[in-house]
């Protein structure tokens, strides 16, 4: 799965591309794979535009834009080194897309289902409690769009991705919002991770479906439930697969 439909399941192209958020997004990428390690130093202005063949202010405009985002710190006179992960600003878009472009973080997955079993059930019994019957359209919408997504595997993720943004927008809570960057993240690295068809889980749609049907029915108590026994159906899968590796 390519970063490109994260940015476009959040409706944005990402960076502009102009030559520092070119560099960035190259260093980005490098320091979210791990080619770039915590703690240490990156080259100094005159040998990164050197390999990129841009100029200096060039290279600078694109450390300060990894500055912003927590990935790089620089100090006068010691040079520019590379933050710890517990720095980055990890709910970023361009960081939880360049996670699609690395190798696999089992780790990095983990944390991402750990976030979303704290928050995804809950909104879904809050959904229950909430949901306008725009919102409920817009959840059944998703649903069908999900089953009838035989062509290829990215119209199913992202009919599954739109599902949950739904139910979170149902929930109507302004915070939530910002979770939904979790959600593309940790299902498109799934897919990567497991490298299965998700529409090869014959009981996915069936089970989205009657998640949304308790939202419908207002019984938040059966929709929380349910959303968790989803989530957590998706961690075991995953743990099975790490154990298999």
């Amino acid at each position: 799965m390519s970063e490109l439909i994260y940015y476009d399941l959040k409706c944005t192209q990402g960076m502009s591309p102009s030559l520092s958020v070119q560099v960035a997004k190259e260093l980005g990428r490098r320091i979210v794979s791990g080619a770039f390690e915590a703690h240490s130093l990156i080259d100094d202005e005159n040998a990164l535009a050197a390999r990129y063949q841009v100029s200096r202010v060039v290279v600078r405009d694109a450390v300060k834009i990894l500055v912003s985002k927590g990935l790089l710190e620089v100090r006068r006179g010691i040079g520019t080194r590379v933050q710890s992960r517990d720095k980055w600003n990890m709910l970023d878009d361009d960081i939880l897309a360049w996670h699609l472009s690395a190798p696999p973080n089992l780790s990095f997955l983990k944390q991402l289902m750990d976030v979303r079993l704290a928050f995804e059930p809950k909104a879904a019994r809050w959904a229950a409690e909430r949901a306008t019957a725009e919102d409920l359209a817009d959840i059944e919408s998703a649903v069908e769009r999900m089953a009838q997504a035989n062509n290829t595997a990215e119209d199913f993720i992202i009919a599954d991705s739109l599902f949950h943004k739904s139910v979170m927008k149902a929930a109507n809570n302004g915070f939530l919002a910002s979770m939904e960057g979790v959600i593309y993240s940790a299902l498109l690295v799934s897919i990567k991770v497991t490298n299965k068809d998700p529409r090869e889980n014959g009981a996915s749609v069936p089970f989205h479906r009657e998640v949304y049907e308790a939202i419908a029915a207002k019984d938040g108590d059966k929709a929380e439930k349910l959303t968790e026994k989803l989530l957590n159906d998706a961690s075991i899968r995953l743990s099975l697969t790490q154990n298999s590796n």
